[in-house]
């Protein structure tokens, strides 16, 4: 057994990983090496185009719901496909744990391009929602299938590169995804938003055969896909798609829909993470922690901050936007940098340094609610949020692994994203609710408490930063 010690730092508080047994130790080729090209290149291909669809999407929506008369069920189209991801990821993980991450990984494909395909094709509104959720089950198969991959079929050293491709592979998108949705659904049909991704998806996962046939074969276990994690994760998933629908009514319905919607999440949420995640236990419980507090403080405070500069600042929606792009190409900054070879610091030093940056430019984009602060200000102190967030998310994504023997990888990898989904669904439908109820008494007020919750949120990953060192 060959052990690396050069993943991403030389941090002397984490334990080494075994390398996988899928080559010789001393293959020194990168992730583009010709071993691994076609894998890099397919892997980095889905992930972009899921990220692309994700956002193209809600660029096209309100199109959509015009044209199929379903404003009605607008936000189901969101919440369904998030719902039924938590689902796919719990059930990623125990499939990946049993049998290895092939087989969700090609299901995961096959669900996400079919929905895209019902999507594309629907009649109504309905046959569109149906279309949506079937879309957001096979992502969640196949983003869990394919940290699995990397764990399994990537030495330790290659590991930072890989995830700091799937970053890029997130970040991208922000930057051209909704503008081409938008020439796409102004100039020709909004159904080439769905139905023009499987035509590029297809070549990409074949891509991908030979790179997987290489690996190792997994060793399959016994025990039960649908097992009652999965059946905690059906009640979770109920409670998130409840939040996010609740968050979009108004009246008596949105305080029956958010109270109840809270309940499931905080009742079968916890059941789905390691022992310890709430309490920031050291090792694996305090990464999973992190993820969910540097996605809710991250993702919390952006969905305010354009709004913000187009009616407190008077920005037009393009230069608003502006704002947005700074960050995404900080955070593609980032995650390239903690790609690099012989890292100076460890983990958790990067991790906390992560956090305060974060907390630093929710902290400067408040200021702009001052006219006298120039916008300038503001756009230029979220992108230390985008260099918080390209630094943290790649750090968690190779610890998971470290932290992980290979009959858990499945577990693990569903447990970080899962992490990031609820805490993401809570934040954004507990702030959307608050902003809501106080925007009409004192818009400062109402912005003070949508960028303070987040900020709150990214203290707390300051500390839980502090015991990712095992």
């Amino acid at each position: 057994m060959v052990l690396d010690m050069t993943a991403l730092s030389t941090d002397p508080n984490t334990e080494p990983t075994a390398e996988p047994t899928t080559g010789p130790a001393a293959d020194t080729g990168g992730v583009l090496s010709p071993r691994y090209r076609a894998l890099t290149v397919g892997m980095v291909a889905l992930i972009t185009l899921v990220a692309f669809e994700s956002l193209a999407v809600a660029t096209a929506m309100p199109t959509v719901a015009q044209a199929l008369d379903g404003l009605s069920l607008y936000a189901l189209a969101f919440g369904g496909p998030l719902a039924s991801g938590v689902v796919a990821m719990v059930v990623s993980g125990t499939w990946s744990d049993l049998k290895g991450p092939t087989r969700p990984l090609w299901h995961g494909t096959a669900w996400f391009l079919v929905g895209l395909i019902i999507a594309g094709l629907a009649p109504t509104m309905e046959i569109l929602v149906v279309g949506r959720i079937v879309q957001g089950f096979g992502s969640g198969l196949l983003t869990v299938a394919l940290y699995v991959v990397v764990g399994q079929l990537y030495p330790a050293r290659l590991r930072p590169r890989i995830f700091a491709a799937f970053a890029t592979g997130w970040v991208v998108p922000s930057l051209v995804g909704p503008a081409i949705a938008g020439l796409i659904v102004e100039h020709a049909s909004w159904r080439i938003v769905f139905l023009a991704v499987p035509a590029i998806a297809i070549p990409a996962a074949l891509v991908m055969r030979p790179g997987l046939a290489r690996g190792s074969a997994h060793e399959p276990r016994p025990g039960k896909l649908w097992d009652k994690r999965a059946m905690w994760a059906i009640a979770a998933a109920v409670g998130v798609g409840l939040l996010h629908y609740g968050g979009h009514q108004h009246g008596v319905l949105q305080l029956i829909l958010l109270p109840v919607g809270l309940a499931g999440v905080i009742a079968f949420g916890p059941r789905l993470l390691p022992r310890g995640t709430f309490t920031f236990g050291r090792g694996l419980p305090a990464v999973i922690a992190l993820r969910g507090l540097v996605a809710a403080a991250g993702f919390g405070a952006e969905v305010f901050l354009p709004l913000m500069l187009t009616r407190e600042r008077g920005l037009s929606p393009a230069l608003a936007g502006l704002v947005l792009t700074v960050s995404a190409l900080s955070w593609t900054a980032a995650s390239w940098y903690r790609g690099r070879p012989n890292q100076p610091f460890s983990h958790a030093v990067f991790l906390q340094t992560g956090m305060v940056l974060i907390v630093l430019g929710i902290a400067t984009a408040t200021l702009t609610l001052d006219q006298h602060v120039p916008v300038v200000v503001g756009i230029l102190g979220w992108s230390l949020t985008g260099l918080g967030m390209g630094t943290v998310f790649p750090t968690l994504s190779v610890l998971v692994l470290e932290y992980s023997e290979r009959d858990e990888q499945g577990a693990n990898s569903s447990a970080l994203q899962l992490s990031d989904s609820l805490a993401t669904a809570t934040i954004l439908a507990i702030g959307g609710s608050l902003f809501a109820a106080m925007e009409p008494h004192s818009a400062v007020t109402a912005y003070v408490v949508a960028f303070g919750f987040p900020a709150l949120l990214a203290l707390l990953g300051v500390q839980a930063a502090r015991r990712t060192a095992r």
